[in-house]
């Protein structure tokens, strides 16, 4: 295995990593911003109320994806498997 070839599978699994991580997190983040505008127009500083809506909105998310998550996953490692000849070879 040479490191380009290393290099390449490296770069296939981080980027596996930041689309199923940003799938999980932008629509917290989302909620987030609408939460702090509305905070911030009506002068309420909560802190539950920013941090509640969130994690609720990030484990619906969560548990919405999960089937797409898992098929990446298996899809990433069954590629990977395969390939295992011409990564020695």
């Amino acid at each position: 295995m040479t490191p380009e070839i290393a290099l390449d599978v490296f770069r296939t699994a981080m980027q596996l990593v930041v689309i199923i991580v940003g799938a999980i997190l932008l629509p917290g983040l989302v909620v987030g911003l609408i939460v702090a505008v509305f905070q911030a127009a009506t002068s309420i500083n909560e802190q539950t109320l920013s941090f509640l809506p969130r994690l609720a909105v990030t484990l619906i998310t969560f548990a919405v994806l999960m089937h797409w998550i898992f098929e990446k996953i298996i899809f990433f490692t069954q590629d990977l498997i395969h390939s295992i000849p011409e990564l020695i070879g």
